[in-house]
């Protein structure tokens, strides 16, 4: 096999062609913009282009790296279309594409996703048929999207969704969930197959280790003829438990990142009750900042010491309206504690205790 050159490898980043590449970004660099802002985005786009240089002396093939070309287009274009509604709530509305119109299933997604548009709330799911296009349908398109998926048996987005500017076609699966659980506030989860097991577990994963802030997880479906839910989430509790949480693969606290809705009103709830007064969080160094919409009773911060000593790293939980790093508005309030980076399950119970106070 040819060995590369290490000169050819290494040229994109010698001076002279950073050089040229500076010289680039300059001449395309927006004109809006804070100079500390732009300062930070050259560098970025100039470490982006560099890298792109250095694929020709990386080997790939051909095919590797249209992949590439591919990824970075997919991710442009999500990133362009979301941003035009950050302010806004959404939701990834997750379940199989095969349930017909008239079952349970269909019917629950569909009035979920109306109650929840209510409220203020986007909906974003698949653009097929199925709990997809009763996701798009509840809402109605205006306060949704549709994130299509290129399948040999599945060419061709839902009628409800066709022709709005918020479907974007994906051709692969990685640069799709991206799009989902990178713009997503909570994830609702209808019955389904593999793709839908897929999505649950991956959005359970990415909030487990931390890879993905704490969202609501929630589990919904339809009830039969006695009003009563059909199962299947029972069903894939029981399996969860026994396979997984008695077996020691997941910790206890791990079944608090999900939930299961009696009904769609109750998944309605759980879902805004979440942001009831939790608003974000973020990392500053080693410590979790936690926005509030409304201070914390006097008393809450002795509290969390005693029942979430778990995650602590060291010291205890304070809060306050000033912290230097984070850049809310000021005056906004804050809760805050070094984070052990662990036990995610448990700081989604605090977020719990929070909206309780």
């Amino acid at each position: 096999m040819k060995r590369k050159s290490p000169a050819a490898h290494s040229r994109p980043h010698s001076p002279q062609i950073r050089a040229a590449i500076d010289s680039i970004v300059a001449l395309v660099q927006p004109e809006n913009l804070a100079e500390a802002e732009l300062a930070k985005r050259r560098i970025l786009i100039s470490e982006m282009v560099a890298t792109s240089l250095s694929l020709f002396g990386d080997e790939l093939t051909t095919g590797e790296l249209r992949l590439v070309r591919q990824a970075f287009r997919e991710m442009r274009a999500g990133f362009t279309m979301f941003n035009r509604y950050r302010a806004l709530h959404k939701i990834a509305v997750f379940g199989s594409a095969r349930t017909p119109r008239e079952h349970p299933d269909y019917q629950a997604a569909f009035e979920f996703s109306r109650l929840l548009a209510a409220r203020g709330w986007m909906t974003i799911t698949g653009a097929g048929p199925g709990i997809m296009q009763a996701g798009i349908e509840g809402p109605t398109p205006e306060q949704a999207f549709g994130l299509s998926i290129r399948l040999p048996f599945e060419d061709k987005p839902n009628p409800v969704i066709a022709n709005d500017p918020k479907l974007l076609t994906f051709r692969y699966f990685f640069t799709r969930k991206l799009a989902f659980m990178g713009n997503a506030d909570a994830v609702a989860a209808f019955p389904g197959g593999f793709g839908t097991q897929d999505e649950v577990f991956e959005a359970l994963t990415l909030v487990q280790t931390g890879r993905n802030a704490i969202v609501p997880i929630v589990l919904v479906e339809g009830h039969d003829s006695q009003g009563a839910p059909l199962g299947y989430w029972k069903k894939w509790e029981t399996f969860v438990r026994t396979a997984m949480h008695e077996t020691g693969w997941i910790s206890p606290e791990d079944e608090c990142l999900y939930q299961i809705a009696d009904s769609p009103t109750t998944a309605v709830d759980l879902v805004t009750t979440f942001y009831r007064r939790y608003q974000s969080s973020r990392y500053v160094d080693d410590r979790l900042v936690i926005r509030l919409d409304a201070p914390l009773r006097a008393t809450a911060c002795g509290e969390f010491d005693l029942e979430f000593a778990a995650i602590l790293a060291s010291g205890g939980f304070t809060q306050g309206t000033e912290f230097d790093g984070d850049d809310a508005p000021a005056g906004t309030p804050r809760l805050w504690f070094r984070h052990n980076r662990k036990h995610f399950g448990l700081v989604r119970r605090l977020i719990d205790r929070i909206n309780e106070q």
